[in-house]
């Protein structure tokens, strides 16, 4: 085999320390970032917090936002970051090195938490106990019992044990908090929560007897019949079925359902004058600088000293341009989102136009993935309220006249014509589409379906009243 020498041009993409670091800040949540700028504080000695002005907040020029020159030639926000570095999911939160920064996550107990405290206080035999641990167990997230009383029986495995001993322990954690845990299905939970009314509870006993014989029938038969069957008059039904609308269908999800998350915006959004107005906000990200004077003394010192002081002073330089850079790129792209979606800011969801990020990257000179990472765990708090940058952008659907229309913009509208119905002839998807399409958004009934299954409103038949 003959060996020989050849020249080939080619271009490859090299990822230096410095984009690596741009490009990780960028994604970074604002805890994430919090927790960063503390770390590199205290590991680089040079680097310190500027004290002498905060950052002041920037009134942007949409045009001069988007088109203006930036000195960021080590640090282009470009194409390259997509091609050098795979898709990657977002950074999870940590808790910040700050006690005192607001954002954090608050710590809450589980369902299964609150009931084995509740357990614990309860004066149960052993052998009960372990009854009591099962039926814990078999509960999902609404409080509902996942299996049988006999399944939970025969899972036991112990000999002493027969069913009569696990549904009296059942029946004894009924009575834990919140009321209506530990049922098999609907029927029973809200027949739990009746009987631990009060006795003098209003319509309670007609309520009951709703339930137990004619719950499915509830949303659809007419109220007369009802009365009829229940032997009650129809004001008096009218008040039990009231009781049955304050019940919990779902008693456990109230109780560490979810972890109640606190979030700092990173941009803020304002009218003033009739112009939108962006602005960073400056806790996020604060001012830092190069100790100049600890830099000399380094300087005069030995070859070790001088080394140290030009290692670190490269890499606070490289943080703090790496800063400004996020910052940048975050203001630009926000710039635009709110330059899309003024009609949002003014009329709310109704007025949620069409969105995607090709279009932001397109006009912001961007790639997709930057505008990703860019919108990613960033809030934006607005006159409306504190959305999350990715919340402004939506599917496009076009009608029939070649106008587009916003997917959040058509579930905002379904909402508004449900709530405005008459509950005694509630809309079907069909009539839906009807109307919508008299707005100008021609839907499919089926996509008009999947939204309202998606906004948790049933069908036309659930939502019938007579009363």
């Amino acid at each position: 085999m003959k060996q020989a020498l050849q020249l080939k041009l080619g271009q490859q993409v090299v990822l230096t320390p410095q984009l690596q670091q741009a490009i990780k800040l960028l994604q970074m949540s604002t805890i994430d970032l919090q927790q960063t700028i503390d770390e590199t504080l205290e590991s680089n000695a040079l680097l310190e917090h500027d004290t002498d002005d905060s950052i002041e907040s920037q009134d942007i020029d949409f045009s001069a936002a988007t088109n203006a020159d930036e000195d960021t030639q080590e640090l282009d926000v470009d194409t390259t970051w997509e091609d050098a570095v795979p898709s990657a999911a977002p950074p999870q939160s940590s808790h910040p090195a700050d006690p005192h920064f607001t954002e954090q996550d608050s710590e809450e107990r589980s369902l299964q938490d609150h009931l084995l405290w509740q357990l614990n206080l309860t004066r149960l035999s052993d052998i009960d106990r372990v009854i009591g641990l099962a039926l814990i167990d078999a509960i999902n997230t609404d409080g509902r019992l996942t299996q049988t009383p006999e399944s939970i029986h025969s899972d036991l495995s112990i000999d002493e044990v027969d069913l009569e001993e696990v549904l009296a322990v059942l029946h004894r954690l009924q009575h834990f908090e919140p009321s209506g845990l530990f049922a098999e299905d609907l029927r029973e939970c809200l027949l739990i929560q009746l009987r631990q009314l009060p006795i003098s509870t209003p319509f309670r006993d007609v309520a009951g007897a709703l339930v137990s014989r004619h719950l499915n029938q509830l949303p659809t038969a007419p109220l007369r019949q009802l009365a009829k069957k229940v032997r009650a008059k129809e004001s008096e039904l009218e008040g039990a079925m009231q009781l049955i609308r304050s019940l919990d269908p779902t008693p456990g999800a109230s109780i560490g359902s979810e972890q109640t998350g606190y979030v700092t915006p990173d941009i803020f959004v304002r009218q003033h004058n009739n112009r939108w107005q962006v602005e960073l906000n400056p806790d996020i990200s604060p001012k830092l600088r190069v100790n100049e004077h600890y830099v000399a003394i380094l300087s005069e010192g030995s070859a070790s000293d001088r080394g140290y002081a030009k290692e670190h002073l490269q890499e606070a330089r490289w943080f703090m341009k790496s800063l400004q850079s996020r910052n940048e790129t975050l203001l630009k792209v926000a710039s635009k989102i709110v330059e899309h979606q003024r009609s949002f800011l003014e009329r709310g969801e109704i007025g949620m136009k069409p969105l995607i990020l090709a279009d932001i990257a397109s006009e912001v000179e961007l790639h997709e993935s930057t505008v990703s990472r860019a919108t990613t765990q960033k809030y934006m708090h607005t006159p409306r309220g504190t959305f999350e940058l990715k919340y402004f952008f939506s599917s496009r659907i076009t009608g029939d006249d070649g106008e587009d229309s916003s997917s959040t913009a058509i579930k905002a509208t379904v909402r508004q014509l449900v709530t405005d119905e008459d509950a005694r002839k509630p809309l079907s998807d069909s009539r839906l589409c009807t109307l919508l399409k008299a707005q100008g958004m021609a839907v499919a009934r089926r996509t008009i379906a999947k939204y309202r299954e998606q906004l948790n409103i049933p069908p036309s038949n659930e939502r019938k009243r007579l009363n």
